[in-house]
């Protein structure tokens, strides 16, 4: 085999469409658009709002319409899990909010903290946080930790 030999499958290319060619073309004339009418014209095919009638594109869409609002009173937590913890603290560690500043835990110093349980931990701590979930709670416990919950 050459590479003169090589050819495309069959049917996988075609030719386009010539409109506006004479009748004998088959689609002469008004070349496929009707006749009169927006279509029909040249240039663009008008702007995606106008619809004629329709209800627009953009209208339809539900995040466009401007409708709900973000809740004032919604609380972003900095979250923190066990395994985070086990690796930046020694055992009997008291964890603060500035202890876990100063080891670069969280995101925003002003927003309250989250203890979440992925992960093991296998030191005992001592923990002042404005949350905790219920599996991390055990595991902190099992690992002979205590919890405080700060307000």
């Amino acid at each position: 085999m050459k590479l003169h030999d090589l050819l495309p499958n069959l049917g996988s290319k075609k030719d386009r469409k010539r409109v506006g060619r004479g009748i004998s073309a088959g689609q002469g004339k008004t070349a496929g658009r009707g006749t009169k009418g927006q279509g029909a014209r040249a240039g663009s095919g008008g702007k995606l709002y106008r619809q004629g009638g329709n209800l627009p594109f953009f209208r339809r869409l539900p995040f466009k319409r401007g409708q709900g609002f973000t809740p004032p009173n919604q609380v972003t937590y900095n979250e923190v899990n066990l395994d985070q913890l086990d690796i930046a603290f020694s055992p009997n560690a008291d964890v603060t909010p500035e202890s876990l500043a100063a080891a670069r835990l969280l995101r925003d110093l002003h927003d309250p903290i989250v203890i979440l349980g992925r992960g093991e931990i296998k030191t005992p701590l001592k923990l002042h946080v404005h949350r905790i979930s219920r599996s991390a709670k055990a595991k902190i416990e099992a690992a002979g930790g205590s919890v405080e919950i700060i307000g």
